[in-house]
């Protein structure tokens, strides 16, 4: 077994950041990242901190407004509308999720497709689908990056990904497509899942459900990617992967936390930057 470390590819990732970022500036832009945050869910509150921190690392001129549980959607859509029409901005995040009186759908729909480093506007969701994506959702995004940085070899792999969510599953089958692996999108309602698993070379488990997936699912040196994020009674953070059990029988294998989590926020400033370039060039 050998782990994928996606601490210190988005630590490397991020120092390469940092120089395109300093170019930029020397070109007279500074890449600029807003972020808007509503209510006070404390997962969501985790994520926005570290986004700013990591804004802030790599030089972008960062924002984060937040906002009460009780805004309006007018009010939220008139924000992002003025975000979208200032030229200092190049990306836009909404933090999801949102209140139960807010649209979710009318909110993707309002950011500026060119500026959606999200990528969960469905203009850049078709784009995805059509083979010339434009932004692309970070996580999947930044699995692709540790395939990579780890030399595996996608074309006519077996790939079963297993939850079937806009913002993971489903991005992440077409991109692994896109590299020429036979996949299959697999989820709750999967029946004889095992079977699909355990032919899996490329296993990437976003399904939700605290250490679902065993040593019995996978197969002998399989790739697993692990994007789960779940909290034990004793608020110990524990993936989708029953690490213990899978790191014995996966050839490659990342961790939680410091697997998937860390190259998410990288992507989503690497996005940012390279919106900003498109405008300069």
């Amino acid at each position: 077994m050998k782990l994928i470390d996606g601490k210190a590819l988005a630590a490397k990732m991020q120092d390469e950041l940092k120089n395109k970022v300093d170019a930029l500036q020397a070109a007279g832009l500074i890449p600029g990242l807003a972020v808007i945050l509503v209510g006070e869910d404390p997962a969501s509150q985790i994520y926005v901190r570290n986004k700013a921190r990591q804004a802030t690392a790599i030089g972008l001129n960062s924002s984060v407004v937040r906002l009460p549980e009780d805004v309006s959607e007018e009010e939220l859509l008139g924000l992002i509308e003025q975000y979208n029409q200032a030229e200092q901005w190049h990306g836009i995040l909404v933090q999801l999720p949102l209140p139960a009186h807010i649209s979710e759908e009318k909110v993707l729909l309002a950011i500026d497709p060119e500026k959606d480093v999200d990528g969960f506007h469905p203009m850049n969701m078709g784009r995805l689908w059509s083979g010339n994506p434009l932004m692309i959702p970070s996580t999947p995004a930044g699995i692709m990056e540790m395939f990579r940085a780890y030399d595996v070899d996608l074309a006519g792999k077996k790939a079963v990904v297993v939850g079937r969510s806009n913002i993971v599953g489903k991005p992440m089958a077409q991109l692994l497509m896109m590299a020429d692996a036979t996949v299959t999108i697999a989820h709750s309602r999967t029946q004889n899942l095992q079977e699909l698993t355990k032919q899996a070379d490329i296993l990437v488990v976003a399904i939700g459900k605290d250490r679902f997936i065993k040593a019995a699912d996978v197969k002998e040196g399989a790739v697993v990617i692990d994007v789960g994020m779940n909290r034990d009674e004793e608020g110990k953070l524990h993936g989708d992967v029953d690490f213990d059990e899978v790191k014995n029988v996966a050839g490659l294998i990342t961790p939680v936390p410091g697997g998937v989590g860390p190259m998410t926020i990288t992507m989503l400033m690497e996005q940012t930057v390279r919106a900003a370039a498109r405008k300069l060039d």
